[in-house]
């Protein structure tokens, strides 16, 4: 049935598994993020009972399909509105999907709304610091009144970001780093017009080559010059071949490390980031030849003698076995 929970549990991870394969810096990713929210919402209801999900109509059509009773043709059928799920969410399972819980659930839908109804482009300027940390809270919760675990709905990679992302939502942390931006900003700002100034532009030509050298660059909090961010490659290895015939290839990051080197701002762990507005994932991006990628040997320039030799001892080692 349409409505079953193990139908709509699978769905549900097939969502998150399309958007945990996107570039992390795509629409897309919070668009299948989304969609897959409320299919493990509706799989989270639907183990109570599938009845729940029916919308009610005069003839009790809907509710008679979700008993797998119905005399209507098939199609026809119609579940509750999404917020109307959220709202039952909170209802059955309020000790772990609270109230905050829903309405976090429930801004990211209306954003996948207006992506989906509207010419609005909902996710470019909805960055993840607006909605990741609540998303996997809100699915960590459902997916406890199921009686599984954050691995069990994504996958234990996954889980383990999702754990820092909420961890980093602590009071605490954000107190303490909003006090480290003040006070850096006030060391930028007693700093004299020349010396700023000569610091400002050697700080750009470092930008230009730490972002070569595999930096993130972001704009620092404090000072709001140019500055970077360094963090840890997760998750599968994308691998897609572009107009020029290379390979490029597309790994997540969380980020670990920022330091600005205007006002000497560092922060050195993702709750920090996160408390900074800096805790956005991002991808990385290499591009490689096919040969590169390969591993392939170009017979006009590289030196072949050592693979020639090698062949060599191990056609000599054939022989000597037989």
């Amino acid at each position: 049935m349409n409505w079953g929970h193990d139908a709509l549990l699978t769905k549900a991870r097939v969502y998150f598994n399309r958007a945990l394969s996107e570039d992390r810096q795509s629409p897309l990713f919070g668009l299948w993020c989304s969609i897959g929210l409320e299919l493990l919402a509706r799989a989270a209801v639907a183990k109570v009972s599938p009845v729940l999900l029916a919308e009610r109509d005069k003839d009790f059509q809907n509710v008679l399909y979700a008993l797998e009773r119905s005399t209507q043709e098939p199609g026809k059928e119609r579940s509750i509105k999404t917020n109307e799920v959220f709202d039952l969410c909170a209802k059955l399972f309020g000790k772990d999907f609270t109230q905050d819980d829903k309405q976090q659930a429930i801004a990211l839908t209306n954003q996948r709304n207006a992506e989906l109804h509207t010419g609005i482009a909902a996710f470019e300027n909805y960055t993840q610091q607006d909605w990741l940390p609540g998303f996997y809270k809100a699915c960590a919760a459902l997916s406890l009144s199921m009686g599984l675990s954050l691995e069990d709905v994504l996958n234990e990679t996954e889980a383990g970001i999702a754990a820092e992302a909420m961890e980093a939502k602590k009071k605490e942390v954000i107190s303490r780093v909003k006090k480290l931006i003040a006070s850096h900003a006030e060391v930028f700002l007693a700093k004299q017009g020349t010396d700023k100034g000569d610091l400002i532009k050697k700080n750009q030509l470092e930008i230009d080559r730490l972002t070569y050298q595999r930096h993130h660059k972001v704009n620092c909090p404090s000072c709001t010059n140019p500055a970077s961010v360094q963090g840890d490659t997760f998750g599968p290895v994308t691998v897609e071949n572009n107009d020029d015939g290379e390979i490029v290839l597309k790994q997540a990051v969380m980020p670990r490390a920022f330091q600005c080197r205007v006002c000497d701002l560092k922060l050195n762990n993702y709750a920090e980031l996160s408390a900074a507005g800096l805790g956005n994932q991002y991808t990385r991006t290499t591009t490689q030849t096919p040969a590169e990628y390969y591993g392939l040997l170009d017979p006009d320039s590289d030196d072949l003698s050592q693979y020639i030799e090698d062949h060599l001892d191990s056609m000599g080692q054939e022989y000597d076995n037989e």
